[in-house]
């Protein structure tokens, strides 16, 4: 009897233990509702902020501004209609620019940030997106005063100096020239 039990063991077992291995099921599941949350942070803050440039937009009777397909709103301070070129991608140009609160503060002075070289479209280099999709509605000699939500100037990180986390703020830009660069 103990023969046959035994026997029985030994071919058993391997057909046993010849089973597929089974995949662990998660421990926690996520929901999500983190970015969910943080969606609903992000367009109340925005909504928020467009209020708030809107009312100074209202205010403002003496200036025309236009509201840019990126997101931010703009205006001309000085145009220039003798020219028509626009920059465009790789192309150099040399711009100065001032950096204020919504209320007019100044922030950063055009002295302070100094006269600025920026190739177009160039990836390398650290330019806030508000400033560097303004740029390309600019012909040489002109100033723009652009109105920047918090997500197109220094967003969530500020500048780690005097601008802090998700200001809007009023930059106003003087294109001086355009250089083609030949490719």
């Amino acid at each position: 009897m103990r023969f046959k039990t035994l026997l029985f063991l030994f071919l058993i077992i391997p057909f046993l233990s010849c089973k597929q291995p089974e995949a662990r099921k998660p421990i926690t599941k996520r929901s999500g509702s983190f970015l969910k949350t943080s969606v609903l942070r992000n367009k109340a803050l925005y909504a928020e902020e467009e209020k708030t440039i809107l009312n100074i937009i209202k205010q403002d009777s003496l200036h025309k501004y236009f509201t840019s397909e990126k997101g931010f709103w703009y205006t001309y301070i000085k145009t220039n209609s003798a020219t028509v070129a626009l920059p465009k991608p790789g192309d150099q140009i040399e711009f100065e620019y001032e950096i204020k609160t919504l209320k007019g503060r100044l922030i950063y002075s055009k002295e302070e940030l100094g006269i600025q070289k920026y190739l177009i479209d160039q990836s390398n280099q650290e330019l806030i997106s508000g400033i560097r999709e303004g740029l390309k509605l600019m012909k040489s000699g002109e100033t723009i005063r652009f109105l920047l939500p918090s997500h197109k100037a220094f967003g969530y990180y500020g500048d780690q100096n005097k601008i802090g986390t998700n200001i809007p703020i009023i930059t106003i830009v003087t294109l001086n020239t355009i250089t083609k660069i030949k490719q």
